[in-house]
C-alpha cells in the first residue's frame, strides 16, 4: 500500500474497488502496525481540533499576535446572517471557517496543520461547511480526511508543502488540493474524479507567491485560505460534473514544484516582495 504517486494510488483503488481514503487507512495501518480503530481514533481527534479551531473565533474573536488580523470570521458570519451574502450556503461557511482557523492559529490557538499552519484553514473550512450543509456525520468526514491525507502525502513525497521552497502555491495550493479531493469523495466522486479535482486546484493556483506582511503568517495568508477553500469547492464541483481535467495530478504536482523552485527568493516567504514589499505592507510591519 506504499503508493509513490497518484497513478499507483488510482491503480490500488481500481484493484480493490475502493476509495482513496480506504487505501490511505490501509497504508497507515501497515506502515505503523497500529490497529484500524486507533488510526480512526487519532483522525477523529484531529477532526475535533479542526472543528473547534474553525468555530471558536466566530463566537470569541481573537486578535493575532502581530496585530494584523482578528475578528474577520465574526464579520463574515454576521454579514451572511444578514441575508446579503453573495455566496451560497456551502461557500459562505467554508470561507468563514477557513478564515477563523487562521485567526485561531495567529493568536496561538490549537490547530491541525493541514498541511501547514499557514494553510490550516482550508481543509477544515471545506469539510465543516460540507458537513453542515449536507448533514454529514463525523465518521463520514473523518473517513474523507484520509483522502485529504493521501494527497498531502503525495505532495510532501514528490514536491513540497513549504512556502519557503515553493511559494504559497505549495501551501495554500496543496491544502486546497487536499480539500478538493476529499470533498469530491464526500460527494460520491470516484478516485479519478478526486485526483482530477486536486489537479485542477494546482492548475488554478500555479505560481501563487508567498509574501507574508512583516514575515507573519497573518496577512495575506488569512484571505488566501478563504480563496483556497473557494478554489477547492470549485474544482470539486467541476470534477463531479464530469468536466475533463487534461493534466494528470502527478504531472500537475511536478509542474507546481518546478514553478516553485524557479520563483525568485523574494516570493518565497522572505517578506521581501509582493504584498509585503508595498509601501503600506512595509508600514504595517511596525504593528508587529
Amino acid at each position: 500500500m506504499n503508493f509513490k504517486n497518484g497513478k499507483e494510488l488510482l491503480e490500488l483503488c481500481d484493484k480493490g474497488n475502493c476509495a482513496i481514503s480506504d487505501i490511505m487507512i490501509l497504508r497507515e495501518a501497515t506502515g505503523t502496525d497500529r490497529p484500524k480503530d486507533e488510526i480512526l481514533r487519532r483522525m477523529r481527534r484531529t477532526w475535533d481540533i479542526m472543528k473547534d479551531s474553525a468555530v471558536s473565533p466566530i463566537h470569541s474573536p481573537k486578535r493575532s499576535i502581530g496585530g494584523l488580523i482578528g475578528g474577520e470570521a465574526r464579520l463574515l458570519f454576521e454579514h451572511q446572517a444578514s441575508g446579503k451574502s453573495l455566496c451560497g450556503s456551502t461557500l459562505s461557511r467554508a470561507i468563514t471557517y477557513a478564515m477563523a482557523v487562521i485567526e485561531n492559529s495567529s493568536s496561538m490557538g490549537l490547530i491541525a496543520a493541514a498541511p501547514t499552519a499557514g494553510s490550516s484553514g482550508i481543509v477544515p473550512g471545506v469539510m465543516l461547511a460540507l458537513q453542515k450543509t449536507h448533514d454529514l456525520t463525523d465518521s463520514t468526514v473523518v473517513q474523507a480526511l484520509f483522502n485529504a491525507g493521501a494527497v498531502g502525502y503525495l505532495a510532501m513525497r514528490n514536491a513540497t508543502v513549504s512556502g519557503a521552497v515553493g511559494g504559497c502555491q505549495a501551501e495554500v495550493g496543496v491544502a486546497a488540493s487536499m480539500a478538493a479531493s476529499a470533498a469530491a469523495e464526500l460527494m460520491g466522486g470516484t478516485p479519478q474524479q478526486c485526483l482530477n479535482a486536486a489537479s485542477t486546484v494546482l492548475m488554478n493556483m500555479l505560481g501563487l507567491v508567498c509574501d507574508p506582511i512583516g514575515g507573519l503568517v497573518e496577512c495575506p495568508c488569512q484571505a488566501r485560505n478563504a480563496a483556497g477553500a473557494a478554489n477547492a469547492l470549485t474544482a470539486a464541483e467541476l470534477s463531479l460534473a464530469g468536466i475533463r481535467q487534461p493534466i494528470p495530478f502527478d504531472e500537475m504536482l511536478d509542474a507546481m514544484y518546478t514553478v516553485g523552485k524557479h520563483l525568485p527568493h523574494e516570493y518565497r516567504e522572505t517578506a521581501l516582495g509582493g504584498c509585503a514589499a508595498t509601501p503600506t505592507g512595509c508600514s504595517l510591519c511596525s504593528l508587529s
